[in-house]
Parts: structure tokens; sequence; C-alpha cells
């Protein structure tokens, strides 16, 4: 985007023959900052830090930070970038941005480590809750103790746009009750555990709308590059013509309302939701990802999936899934860092199809340095925001220490490897199990048989001897073909490894 400083409003001015006199315009005009380089933020350690901003065209530009001295020169549009050089973990430091006008001075930053948050509600879920829908477990307490000066947070406005943008309009925070209370609870919950055992400053983005499909994350350039990909095209040009229709219904009540009672305006019958605009793909990637790309980052955690579910979407979601995480990665241009999701958990939505999602989110692990955190067993049938993001959270942060620290802990529970037939039986080895498997209270429960018809009949299963294959037998399957585990929407599934960690939904179709 184009950005003009005082004297190129000037210039253009004169060629208009609108030049206005000398006086009326300011001399020099002042740098600017993106509002994600902000009082209190935190620049990610050991990596070329990024700085960059607007001027006037051609205007010298000089960075200071921590001894560090750095120069550039605004390009024609009046952009500008510079990078300096890693630094360790440490602060409060200034940054100081000079140019041919006023200072930009940055106080109280940290370096440290910067993780991406980003999906649907239950990453938006906050620690205060939603009021008068869903509420999470402990919320006063957990609110009452966010006081973390080594954590800091930046929450991204909602914002659809049909081009990329370059800039949000909100800035870093402290971590304080009063901050944290508005905040995504999966992401401090991680955050907080990250920062107790790294003992290093920790800056959380969370940048993530409920209701929204991950196609609306991944840029226009991304899924039009796959033609394999057009079903999610298809997939929104179906929903912007229910919003069609239900423009007309809804205008019909109000009509209804305003000829019954013209003093009252009573809430429409067939509210929005989702907002019509988050639904557009790319639409979030360019209004809520892309102005956040130039800003190094350590690794990304995402808690999304519950719109992709529906029986016509939910069987592309390991492709859209595995391209919106490359093309994250390419447009951050930092290489495979460490992406880490969660699956989604258990409620009862029939017809939609979670154990399919589950699945496809499952193979989305074939993706470099990705780790998946399974929720099945903290879910709820009734209530699609489970209050339970302290666990979600917790295990967030296994991966994270795993993949983004090089922690010898385990991370995951247990993985479906391949499944062989054994007679009447079927034998599965899972990976993550090294230490043995277990029933967790009471016999295992989740496993499903089928033959070649692919039809699936409950099954009952126990843990071998050597407690690190589980055994599946079913009187109505004599000659079984395949398995699958923790399939239904709401699943009694109860198998763990020695971390007690529990196994992801799989099936070897």
């Amino acid at each position: 985007m184009r950005s003009f400083g005082f004297r190129s409003i000037a210039r253009l001015l004169t060629l208009s023959g609108l030049a206005l006199p000398l006086a009326a315009l300011p001399l020099q005009a002042e740098v600017r900052l993106p509002h994600s380089l902000s009082d209190h933020a935190v620049l990610q350690r050991r990596a070329p830090i990024h700085v960059w901003g607007w001027a006037d065209p051609k205007e010298p530009v000089t960075v200071e930070f921590h001894g560090q001295t750095k120069k550039a020169v605004a390009n024609d549009l009046g952009e500008w970038s510079l990078w300096l050089l890693p630094e360790q973990a440490g602060g409060p430091y200034t940054l100081t941005v000079r140019g041919t006008g006023a200072p930009v001075v940055l106080n109280d930053l940290l370096v440290g480590d910067v993780w991406f948050a980003s999906g649907q509600s239950n990453m938006q879920f906050p620690l205060l809750g939603f009021p008068g829908n869903a509420v999470m477990k402990d919320s006063e307490k957990e609110i009452a103790a966010a006081t973390h000066p080594q954590i800091r947070l930046l929450r991204v406005e909602d914002k659809a746009s049909n081009y990329p943008v370059n800039d949000i309009t909100t800035s870093w925070t402290e971590c304080t009750p009063e901050t944290a209370k508005d905040f995504s609870a999966v992401a401090y919950f991680f955050g907080r555990e990250i920062q107790e055992k790294e003992h290093v400053p920790i800056g959380l983005i969370d940048s993530s709308w409920g209701g929204t499909p991950v196609e609306s994350w991944i840029s226009l350039d991304a899924l039009t590059a796959d033609a394999s990909l057009m079903p999610a095209l298809a997939t929104w040009s179906k929903f912007a013509d229910e919003q069609t229709a239900l423009t007309a219904v809804r205008d019909a009540e109000k009509r209804e309302d305003d000829a019954a009672d013209a003093a009252h305006q009573p809430k429409p019958k067939h509210p929005w939701h989702p907002t019509p605009e988050s639904w557009q793909p790319g639409a979030l990637y360019n209004g809520m990802i892309a102005p956040l790309t130039p800003y190094t980052i350590k690794g990304v955690i995402w808690y999304q999936g519950e719109t992709n579910s529906k029986p016509d979407r939910a069987p592309l979601y390991n492709k859209l899934f595995s391209t919106m995480i490359e093309n994250w990665r390419e447009e951050w241009k930092q290489g495979q860092f460490p992406f880490l999701y969660v699956q989604i958990s258990s409620f009862n939505s029939p017809p939609e199809n979670w154990g399919v999602l589950r699945d496809q989110q499952r193979r989305t692990l074939a993706v470099a340095n990705t780790a998946m955190a399974v929720s099945i067993d903290v879910g709820q049938a009734d209530n699609v925001h489970p209050p339970d993001k302290q666990t979600v959270g917790a295990r967030l942060a296994l991966a994270g220490l795993a993949l983004g620290y090089g922690h010898a802990v385990e991370y995951s529970g247990p993985l479906f490897r391949e499944a062989t037939p054994d007679g009447a039986s079927m034998r599965v080895y899972f990976d993550h199990a090294a230490d043995g498997l277990h029933a967790k209270g009471g016999a295992l429960t989740g496993f499903e048989l089928a033959g070649k018809d692919k039809i699936f009949y409950p099954a009952t299963a126990t843990v071998d001897a050597g407690k690190q294959v589980v055994v599946v037998t079913s009187a109505q399957v004599t000659e079984p073909m395949y398995v699958r585990y923790a399939w239904q929407n709401v699943s009694t599934g109860n198998l763990y490894n020695a971390a007690d960690l529990p196994a992801s939904t799989f099936t070897s179709e």
C-alpha cells in the first residue's frame, strides 16, 4: 500500500496547481512503525530482528537498539526495512527510529520467543470465557493469577480483507489480569508453561476468529495454485447463496416487527453467524495474517477444524490444512518453524463428521515439524467450547518443548502406525508407545472393525502382553481388513500411553 509523507503531498499539490503556502505544511514528517512494533513488544531471540515501517520516499532512516545501529532508505513508495543482528534473551530495552523529523521511541522491549496463535473460537476463547455462552474452568482464579511481567500479549482485531493489508490496529500489552482476561486461554496457558520451563520472555500473538473455516486463513495465491482445492471455492459460493436467502428472510421479519411495533426492534430470529466476510477464502489471511508475516516468530499454535467438519467438507481438510501450513511458512520466510495444533475434541453435532475431521488432522502430521495435541478426552457432548483449556494448553506446550526447544519429553499420545490381519483379529501398532499402552478407567473402548465391505462394527480390544500393540476382534467381522478408533463425534475411547496422553482418532482405510 502506498504511503505518502507531507512533503510528497506538497509536491503532488504543486503539480496539480493546488499548492498550499509553505507555512501551512509541516516542514518535517515523522517515520512510522507498524502497530506490531510497539512498546512492550517481544522480539525474537537468536534470529535476525526485522524492523520496518514507512517514511517519505527516499528518506534516510536510522534504527538504534541495544548497542546496534542500522540504517535504511525509504523506497519510492515510502517503505523501508532493515535487519538487526540476533540478540540473546533479555531486556527491557529501548528501540529508537530516527528520520528527518521527530524520532520514534519504543520502550520496555524484551527479547525472547514469539509464538503466533490462530484458529477459530476454541483458540479465541478467552480466560473470561464467552459471557452468557461458555465458561472456562477456574476462570476467576486463573485471571487473578495472570500477572506475568515476562509474558507479553498482542490481540489482533477481527478483520477480513479482499487484499493483503500491511498493518493492524492493536499493539502489545503486558500480561496482567486486566489484559489476559480477554486473551486466548489456550495461548495463555501454552505461553505460561513455556515461560516457566524456558525462563525467557514470551510474546504471544492471538490472531483468531470464531466460526471460521481453514480456507479463509490461506492466501488466495496458495488456494488458486492447486486445482484440487477448488471445492473450497465452491463451498464459498454455496455459502454466499445461502446468505442471500437469509437476507430475504431477515428483511421480511424486520418488516413484520416494524408493522407490529414501530418502537420495538427485537433481535433477528435468524442472526448472522458467522459473519459472512469471515468465510471468504483468503479474507482472514489478508486481514489477520499478512500484516504479521514480516514479524520474526518462534512458531505457530493452531486450534481450528469444527467449521470444516460437514460431510462434504471434512475429507478435504488435510489438503487444505497442509496447504495453509506451507503457505504460512513460505510467507514468513523462516523455514520450517514448529507448527503445533489441536485435534478437535468430542461434540454431539450430527450430521457433521468430527471423526473424519479428526483423522484428517492426524494425517496432516505428514507435514514436517508439526505436532498434534489430542483433546478428545476433555470435550463435552453438549458444549462445542469445552471449559478445560488448561489441559489443551499444557499438551501444546509439551509439543513446543519437544519441537521448539529440543527437550526429551513425550509430547504425543499413541499415533496409529499400521494394522495387520491376524486370523479373525487385527493387530494395531502405534508410535509414541515405547513405554507401553493402557486403558484408562476400565476395559479398552472405542475400537471398530470392518471387512472388505467397509461396514464397521463395535469391537473388543485388549493391549497385548508386550503392552505396545492392541489386538482387536469382533464377532460380526470374521475376516477383518480395517480398524478404526474414536470415530464417533462423541467418543469414549480410552487408550493412553505411559505419559498419560490419549490416542488420536484414526482409521486404517
